[in-house]
């Protein structure tokens, strides 16, 4: 199949665009990791009208699909881990062209994980993890059992993510089976949370426990990079401010509610400026003088 694939890599790999491509070919019992297609070939470009174009083929009784993707758009998926299976293909695909070793560097540097690209994506798994883990103790604290139970399944795979990356490794898809070896405390929560007997209410209610503990402890971790954000001027910052910032523009929607928990734990101060309206303030955010 390969051979039947190559004029349509080999026609991408003239342009002056790509970057690199690799083929990816299905494992056996294993359909997820390709989308159920035989063959994924990933091409990265840095000129493209669209940030993902995909093409879907098919020879005999085979399936094969072509994804080009801009390279800006990679950068971002690889940051928030918003798409692994990609990172996934990159991992365990075959370069079949490689300009100036971009693929051959791409994937040191995925192995390496640089401490800067750690920084960020340490501070955005932590904020997803308070943003499941308070979502998901207010489901519990109102009997929701069943909508608790997703989003603490969410937290823990986020706690997941937080450890390895803390270890300085990528997150993988199969996370567990690296957590399992890294912070095997974390997988056996995990396990009794989804093959315990007790009923999930008792379930739920000592995860919360353990979970709290955990967060509690790695919220210096997960809070550095906002910290160091907001003490890169002197004075306070504004919502707006913030959400601007391209330095916290991954944090999305749960920008907010991780403030709100740094505010908590008196990691962050607020400051009340007076409007024009009687005994209203505006908010203004900067990091605790006791920090």
């Amino acid at each position: 199949m390969e051979d039947i694939l190559r004029p349509l890599y080999q026609e991408r790999a003239s342009w002056p665009s790509t970057l690199g491509i690799l083929l990816v070919e299905k494992k056996p019992n294993d359909i997820s990791s390709t989308d159920t297609f035989d063959y994924i070939l990933l091409a990265i470009v840095n000129d493209a009208e669209d940030p993902v174009f995909i093409k879907h083929y098919i020879y005999n009784d085979k399936k094969a699909a072509l994804h080009v993707v801009h390279e800006a758009q990679l950068r971002e998926w690889i940051l928030l881990g918003s798409n692994r299976k990609i990172i996934e293909w990159i991992f365990n695909g075959k370069i079949v062209f490689d300009r100036n070793e971009f693929v051959e560097n791409l994937k040191s540097e995925l192995r390496e994980f640089p401490f800067y690209g750690r920084k960020i994506k340490t501070g955005v798994e932590f904020a997803k993890l308070i943003r499941r883990y308070l979502d998901g103790k207010s489901f519990f604290e109102n009997g929701h059992y069943l909508d608790a139970y997703n989003h603490v399944i969410h937290s823990l795979h986020h706690l997941a993510r937080l450890e390895i990356i803390d270890q300085g490794f990528y997150p993988e898809v199969t996370v567990w089976n690296q957590v399992k070896m890294i912070r095997p405390e974390i997988f056996k929560l995990y396990e009794e949370l989804v093959t315990s007997q007790e009923s999930l209410g008792k379930r739920l209610e000592l995860l919360f426990l353990a979970s709290e503990f955990l967060i509690h402890s790695r919220t210096h971790l997960g809070s550095q990079h906002i910290i160091d954000v907001l003490r890169s001027r002197e004075g306070y910052w504004t919502i707006a401010e913030l959400s601007n910032l391209p330095e916290l523009e991954f944090y999305s929607v749960d920008l907010e509610v991780l403030l709100e928990y740094l505010v908590d734990k008196h990691l962050i101060e607020v400051c009340k400026i007076e409007t024009k309206g009687q005994g209203i303030y505006h908010r203004y955010y900067a990091v605790s003088q006791d920090e």
